[in-house]
């Protein structure tokens, strides 16, 4: 059944709500902020916790995150996934250090193609153990369809989500994440379509993230996917600043689900 999911994004050290398509791997310019938390990483963590929001993400955005990262998943050890940078390298790691799943994406596709001895070396880094892999599929909409976006969604790759693309990866990983990109942090509505699509295609948990800016939209989700999709709602929320959705109302839509 549909379920809220909550978030922390870390951006050069601290908690904030970004316009997802003004991120770049060059320049600070550019870079739209909706939201800087005066309270450090662990504040949320806590508040998930304390309010039982299993399947919370951290995702690093950028470099001057680990300590930040870290500081939130030593909250609540076992209680949180983790992405951002993550390789074969650093997923061992982060498991270590408190992650319940490490979230990976942009690795796995060196020269904006898809690498499935990477998805295997990060696999094998894990024990071989999928239910503690999560794969990042976030998206940009080109000629009709969705590709997967990495470098902070600025690149485009050549890797198209659909029913085939899907099946190749289910079997590697434990659920998906997928944010799409052209609408993240905007609060103008979610992809109908997008969301409709991915509840087709997997069979494995998913959630989705980008444009949610209403308690209306967990019902929207929730009828367009048939319960098969969870959402993440960021900038809207009043935690972050926003106006759209009171965080109470999220953790009371997540309790009706359960009865």
């Amino acid at each position: 059944m549909t379920r809220f999911r909550p978030c922390i994004d870390l951006h050069a050290g601290s908690v904030k709500q970004i316009v997802g398509g003004t991120l770049s791997t060059s320049s600070e310019s550019s870079l739209k902020t909706n939201f800087t938390s005066e309270h450090p990483s662990a504040y949320y963590t806590k508040l998930y916790r304390d309010n039982e929001l299993a399947g919370a993400h951290v995702i690093m955005l950028g470099p001057g995150n680990d300590a930040a990262a870290k500081e939130a998943l030593a909250a609540w050890p076992n209680g949180m996934q983790v992405g951002g940078g993550i390789t074969e390298k650093n997923a061992a790691e982060w498991i270590d250090n408190g992650a319940e799943k490490v979230i990976i994406t942009s690795y796995l596709f060196p020269n904006s193609t898809f690498s499935m001895e990477r998805l295997q070396a990060v696999l094998s880094a894990l024990d071989n153990d999928k239910s503690k892999l999560v794969i990042d599929l976030s998206c940009r909409r080109k000629d009709g369809s969705w590709f997967v976006a990495t470098n902070k969604w600025q690149t485009i790759t050549d890797f198209e989500l659909n029913p085939d693309s899907i099946k190749l990866l289910e079997p590697h990983c434990s659920e998906f994440l997928i944010h799409a990109a052209d609408v993240e942090g905007l609060q103008r509505g979610i992809d109908h379509e997008l969301v409709s699509k991915l509840a087709e295609w997997c069979s494995i948990p998913v959630t989705y993230a980008g444009g949610g800016r209403n308690i209306d939209d967990l019902e929207l989700v929730k009828s367009l996917s048939k319960g098969r999709v969870d959402l993440t709602i960021g900038s809207a929320l009043d935690i972050f600043g926003g106006t759209g959705v009171e965080f109470k109302d999220c953790v009371k839509w997540n309790k009706e689900q359960q009865v």
